[in-house]
C-alpha cells in the first residue's frame, strides 16, 4: 500500500512539474539600469565594507594565541596560517575565504562600470557612482596584494607573480595572474581615475570620497616605497580632513572607547571578523612601549584574570577589525615620508601633531630628531604603536624587510618553534589551492 500511495505522489509531482515549466513566466527580471540602482549596488555594506582579508593580521606579530586558542581553532587551515605554513592555509569557499570575499566586492564594482556604460548612464551622480566602483576595486586590489603578493620591489615587479585582474563581470573570461607591477599599476589607475569624480567629503563614510583617495594613494605609493607621491597624496588628505580625536576625551573604561564613525575616519571598511582578533592577545613588550601617561595605553589595552594583556582599541569593533582609512595613519604616512626624504623637522612636526593628541593633557614633551635615521626610528616606532590590529602591520614587515630591516618572526606553539626569516616566499601568502585548480594559474613560488 505504501509502494501504490508513493507511485502516486511522484506521478503527481511529475505531472505538476510538466505543467510549470509548460508556462511561459511572466516575471520582470530587474536590471540595474538606473544611477541610483548602481548607488544601491555598491552601498551593500556587508559585502563592499566588510570582510576585507584578516589572513595578512594572523600572520603578523600583532598579537599572539596560546596553546589552547591554537588547539582550539576550528579549522585545520587556520592552524596552518599561524603558523607560517607554506600552503593548505586557506578555509574552502564553502566556509567563505578571502579570496572569495575579496573577488565578490571586486565583481560588484565591476558589474556597476559595466552598468553606467551599458545603459550611457552620464551626469554628476553618475559619475560619483562610478569614482565610489573604481575606488572601491582598488582598495581590494591593495588589500589582496599584501597578502597574495610578494612586497614591491621596483627592480623585479614586471616579473613577479600579481593578481588576477578582473576588470569587467563576464564571469566566461579567463583569469589569468598579471605581474606585480601591473598589479600595482591598475591600483593606482583606478584610484587616479576615481580622484576628480569624487566629493571632498561624503555623507556617509562608508561610501568613498575624495579624502579617502588621497588616503589610499599615498597607502600604495608608500608601500611601493615611492614616497614623493605618497607624501603628496598625505598632504592632499590632510588639507581635506585633517582633524584628530583628543584621548583627553575618550573614556578608557568603556569596553570598545573608540566610537565606530569617528571624526578620524575617511573612509569606513572592515576585516573579516575573527575570535583571535576580537579581543586580541598582545605580546608584553609592545604594551610596555607605551608610557605612563601615554593614554593608548588605557584606551587601547585591558587585561584578563590571566592578566593577559587584550586589545580594545578599534576603530571597528562590531564588524571585524578597521581595514579603512583613517586620519592618524595620513599624519603618520607624512611624517614617515618626511623623514625618508630627510625633511626631519616636518617628520617631527606632524608627528608631534597625533602625539599631543594622544597624550594626558600637558604631559607630552614633543619628539626632536637629529637626523634623518633618528627620526625614522621615532616615526616607525609610533607608527606600530598607533596602528595595532588595523590590518597594516604584514604589509609593513614585508616592505621593512625589503628595505634591509631583517626581521624575524617566531612562534612557539606547543612546545615546537615556527619561525618566518625577512623576505621568506611565504610573505606572498599561497593562493587557495581549490582556485589554482579550478582556474589553471600558478601558485606562488613555495
Amino acid at each position: 500500500m505504501s509502494l501504490f500511495t508513493l507511485a502516486v505522489v511522484l506521478l503527481l509531482l511529475a505531472v505538476s512539474c510538466r505543467e510549470l515549466l509548460s508556462e511561459k513566466s511572466d516575471l520582470k527580471l530587474a536590471t540595474p539600469a538606473t544611477v541610483e540602482d548602481n548607488q544601491a549596488l555598491i552601498d551593500q555594506f556587508g559585502f563592499m565594507n566588510v570582510d576585507f582579508a584578516s589572513v595578512g593580521e594572523t600572520s603578523s606579530d600583532d598579537f599572539y594565541i596560546t596553546d589552547a586558542d591554537y588547539d582550539g581553532l576550528y579549522y585545520e587551515q587556520d592552524k596552518r596560517l599561524y603558523t607560517w605554513m607554506p600552503d593548505h592555509v586557506t578555509r574552502p569557499s564553502s566556509a567563505g575565504n578571502a579570496w572569495s570575499r575579496c573577488y565578490r566586492a571586486i565583481y560588484i564594482s565591476n558589474s556597476v562600470l559595466h552598468n553606467l556604460e551599458t545603459y550611457h548612464l552620464t551626469g554628476a551622480k553618475a559619475d560619483q557612482v562610478k569614482g565610489q566602483a573604481l575606488a572601491l576595486r582598488a582598495a581590494r586590489y591593495l588589500d589582496a596584494s599584501q597578502i597574495w603578493c610578494p612586497a614591491y620591489r621596483q627592480s623585479s615587479a614586471s616579473g613577479e607573480l600579481g593578481l588576477p585582474l578582473r576588470l569587467d563581470p563576464d564571469m566566461n573570461t579567463p583569469s589569468v595572474r598579471s605581474t606585480v607591477q601591473q598589479t600595482y599599476d591598475q591600483i593606482l589607475s583606478d584610484l587616479h581615475a576615481a580622484l576628480p569624480l569624487l566629493p571632498d567629503q561624503q555623507l556617509s563614510k562608508t561610501r568613498m570620497s575624495k579624502t579617502a583617495v588621497h588616503g589610499l594613494l599615498a597607502r600604495t605609493y608608500l608601500f611601493m616605497g615611492n614616497y614623493d607621491k605618497a607624501l603628496f597624496h598625505s598632504k592632499q588628505a590632510l588639507l581635506l580632513q585633517p582633524g584628530l580625536m583628543d584621548f583627553n576625551t575618550v573614556n578608557p573604561n568603556a569596553e570598545y572607547p573608540i566610537a565606530n564613525l569617528n571624526k578620524e575616519i575617511t573612509f569606513w571598511s572592515g576585516m573579516s571578523y575573527e575570535y583571535h582578533l576580537i579581543p586580541a592577545k598582545i605580546p608584553q613588550n609592545i604594551y610596555s612601549s607605551y608610557a605612563v601617561n601615554d593614554l593608548r595605553r588605557t584606551v587601547y589595552f585591558t587585561s584578563d584574570a590571566s592578566n593577559q594583556i587584550l586589545f580594545k582599541g578599534y576603530y571597528n569593533n562590531e564588524n571585524g577589525p578597521s581595514t579603512g582609512v583613517a586620519v592618524d595613519e595620513i599624519y603618520l604616512m607624512a611624517a614617515e615620508c618626511y623623514a625618508r626624504l630627510n625633511q626631519v623637522s616636518e617628520a617631527m612636526s606632524h608627528l608631534n601633531q597625533l602625539l599631543v593628541t594622544r597624550w594626558k593633557t600637558g604631559t607630552y614633551i614633543p619628539f626632536t630628531a637629529a637626523n634623518k635615521e633618528e627620526a625614522l626610528a621615532i616615526v616607525l616606532a609610533e607608527r606600530r604603536k598607533e596602528l595595532l590590529i588595523r590590518g597594516l602591520r604584514w604589509a609593513d614587515l614585508k616592505r621593512y624587510n625589503r628595505d634591509g630591516a631583517n626581521i624575524t618572526l617566531t612562534r612557539t606553539v606547543n612546545g615546537k618553534q615556527f619561525v618566518l626569516p625577512p623576505n621568506d616566499q611565504r610573505y606572498a601568502i599561497a593562493l587557495p589551492e581549490e582556485i589554482v585548480e579550478i582556474a589553471g594559474i600558478p601558485q606562488n613560488p613555495r
